[in-house]
């Protein structure tokens, strides 16, 4: 008896990382681009995407690979961040940076589970095209919030903790024309900057989360 045979394929959605792809040097990648994961963290998502598409040829799952940006909402945006002047990086030295908002993303996780091709990958990113900087200034401006500091990159690696390094190492621009030609999905926020409009002035400072 084969392992299709033995047990019932598992339909599942695999929430991954765009972080696989390491540094694109800013270009617009889509989800053929290979891999390149220059951290653990990518590493080990790479890992467990190797095994759910080995997983899928047996026949023991129906894997859909969904790989995730910077997700934000509400209660997700680096308004702790901001509210210490913790620096960005200078223009000339920034990465582009991803984003999807999370009642989108829940959305594009049942609809990748219910529609999507087994052992296809989907980008879940809105239209949004900012740097990082730029993504820190649109958040301080709608709270009334000075704007963070800009240091170089070499200040940078100099000062900053390795964490936050790690994101600033890595820049690309993802497409999502298979997410909407595929999976048909009409984002509720299809850029940061539409969401950030539908803010009231007056809102409460939100917790930070990365």
């Amino acid at each position: 008896m084969s392992a299709a045979e033995a047990f019932p394929r598992v339909r599942l959605v695999y929430a991954s990382t765009t972080g696989v792809y390491g540094d694109c040097a800013g270009a617009l990648i889509d989800e053929t681009r290979p891999a390149r994961p220059a951290n653990a963290r990518a590493k080990r998502r790479v890992a467990a995407e190797r095994r759910l598409r080995q997983a899928n040829r047996r026949g023991t799952t129906a894997a859909i690979i969904v790989r995730i940006p910077g997700i934000y909402a509400r209660e997700r945006l680096p308004l702790a961040r901001i509210q210490q002047g913790k620096p960005a990086l200078v223009d000339e030295d920034d990465v582009f940076t991803n984003h999807i908002h999370a009642d989108d993303l829940a959305a594009i996780m049942v609809r990748a589970a219910t529609h999507g091709r087994i052992g296809r990958v989907v980008h879940a990113s809105d239209d949004t095209v900012l740097k990082m900087g730029a993504y820190f200034d649109r958040v301080a401006d709608a709270f009334g919030l000075p704007r963070v500091p800009r240091i170089t990159r070499e200040a940078a690696e100099r000062t900053l903790e390795p964490m936050v390094l790690s994101f600033m190492r890595e820049s690309r621009r993802l497409s999502n024309q298979r997410l909407k030609r595929e999976l048909k999905v009409t984002l509720g926020y299809p850029s940061v900057d539409d969401f950030l409009r539908g803010l009231e002035p007056d809102a409460p400072s939100a917790p930070d989360v990365k």
